[in-house]
């Protein structure tokens, strides 16, 4: 079962959000939602060598809502900030953020999250992982920021991969 189904949640996942985008449940689109579901995984478990191993889940759902909030109230920020770029313009800066994070499956998270937060910009990765830059749309506290970073992102992450 495993060999046909290499990530079931993922199959599942995508046979629904196939349904669900075609408003449709209509026999071609449950055959081609299922050939999805069982084709995708398959073809893209060479890509993915290892396996994550999740050791908190319910930190999973504190770092999602955490990460909600902070996109309402990053969007509400940067929206007054581009509305008085005029007047007082942005302080933004690049940040060199030290990673203590070495999971490639966090390092992923981190990034979708970075990319998901309006003000800042995933830049670069050191090659060794221990050093991140981030371009940020708003920064009035460097130490504060990397803290905040830091506390809000990369310690959940942590505890949930390493």
């Amino acid at each position: 079962m495993n060999r046909l189904f290499p990530a079931p949640l993922l199959s599942v996942s995508l046979f629904g959000l196939w349904l669900l985008l075609n408003l449709s449940v209509s026999p071609g689109n449950l055959l081609l939602g299922a050939a999805l579901g069982i084709l995708a995984p398959l073809l893209m478990a060479p890509l993915r060598p290892q396996h994550a191993h999740v050791r908190r889940p319910l930190a999973i759902a504190r770092l999602i809502c955490r990460v909600g909030i902070d996109v309402i109230t990053s969007n509400l920020l940067v929206a007054r900030g581009v509305l008085r770029a005029d007047k007082q313009p942005p302080r933004s800066a690049f940040v060199h953020i030290p990673l203590a994070l070495r999971d490639p499956h966090g390092l992923a998270a981190l990034s979708m999250i970075t990319t998901v937060v309006p003000g800042t910009v995933w830049s670069e990765l050191a090659l060794d992982r221990s050093v991140l830059l981030l371009h940020v749309f708003e920064l009035d506290d460097e130490a504060a920021f990397i803290q905040h970073f830091k506390d809000t992102y990369e310690r959940p992450l942590m505890e949930i991969f390493q």
